[in-house]
C-alpha cells in the first residue's frame, strides 16, 4: 500500500511567534506523534520567510487520516487552542495525499533542508502530468548533486491536488545551474501550463531556539 502524506502549512506573521510555537511544539505536534500510523512529524519553516512554517507527517498509508485515533484530535475535534491559532494564521497549504513516486518511501531525516511544489492540475491533464513526473522529472531530478531524495503524492482532499518534496543538501542545490537543467526540458515546458495555483518554498529544518 502506497505510503500518505498530510502536509499543513501557515503564514503566521499575523500571530504571536511564542504562541504559535508554544502551541505546536507543545500540543499541535505531540498529539500526531502519538497518533497509531503517523511515522514521523516534522516542522519546517521558510528559508525566505522565517514566519512560513510547514509541518509534513508521513503517514503508514492516507487512511490514518480517517481512523479513530487520528479523528479524536483533528478535524471537527481539533481543540480550542488549535482552533484559535489556526483561525488566526493564514493557510498556505493542507494535502492529504498517497505517494506515486517512489511510493512507499518516507522521508530520510537527515538533511536541514526541504523544496516543496504544490500545484493544481486538472482532471484531464493530471495523466500526462503524473506520467512526466514518473518518467522524466523526478528521475532527473532526484540524480542531481544535493538532492537526497525526490518524491511525488497525488492528493485526494486540501488545497492543492498535486505536490512533490525533495530533501536537499541545502537551500541552494535547487537553484543551481545544474537543477535547473536537469528541470527544465521541452516536456517541462509542455506541462507548465497545466500547472496552476503553484506553491514553490524552499524550507529549512524548524530548530525551536532559532525561530
Amino acid at each position: 500500500m502506497a505510503k500518505g502524506l498530510l502536509v499543513a502549512g501557515f503564514n503566521y506573521s499575523m500571530v504571536d511567534a511564542g504562541e504559535f510555537n508554544d502551541w505546536y511544539d507543545t500540543e499541535h505536534l505531540p498529539e500526531r506523534q502519538r497518533t497509531p500510523g503517523f511515522i514521523n512529524c516534522v516542522r519546517w519553516a521558510g528559508v525566505d520567510d522565517s514566519k512560513v512554517s510547514i509541518a509534513t507527517y508521513d503517514l503508514e498509508s492516507r487512511a490514518v487520516l480517517h481512523s479513530a485515533p487520528y479523528l479524536a484530535i483533528g478535524r471537527d475535534n481539533l481543540s480550542p487552542w488549535s482552533k484559535r491559532m489556526i483561525g488566526k494564521a493564514q493557510r498556505l497549504l493542507r494535502i492529504e495525499a498517497d505517494q506515486l513516486i517512489p511510493g512507499d518511501e518516507v522521508s530520510r531525516l537527515t538533511t536541514q533542508n526541504l523544496m516543496i511544489f504544490a500545484c493544481n492540475v486538472k482532471p484531464d491533464a493530471l495523466p500526462e502530468v503524473q506520467r512526466w513526473y514518473r518518467e522524466e522529472h523526478i528521475p532527473r531530478l532526484s540524480k542531481v548533486p544535493g538532492c537526497v531524495s525526490a518524491r511525488f503524492f497525488h492528493s485526494h482532499a486540501g488545497t492543492h491536488n498535486c505536490i512533490a518534496l525533495y530533501e536537499i543538501e541545502s537551500a541552494d542545490t535547487c537553484a543551481s545551474e545544474v537543477w535547473k537543467e536537469a528541470a527544465i526540458t521541452p516536456w517541462t515546458i509542455r506541462m507548465r501550463p497545466h500547472l496552476n495555483d503553484v506553491l514553490r518554498v524552499v524550507l529549512r529544518r524548524y530548530q525551536r531556539n532559532a525561530a
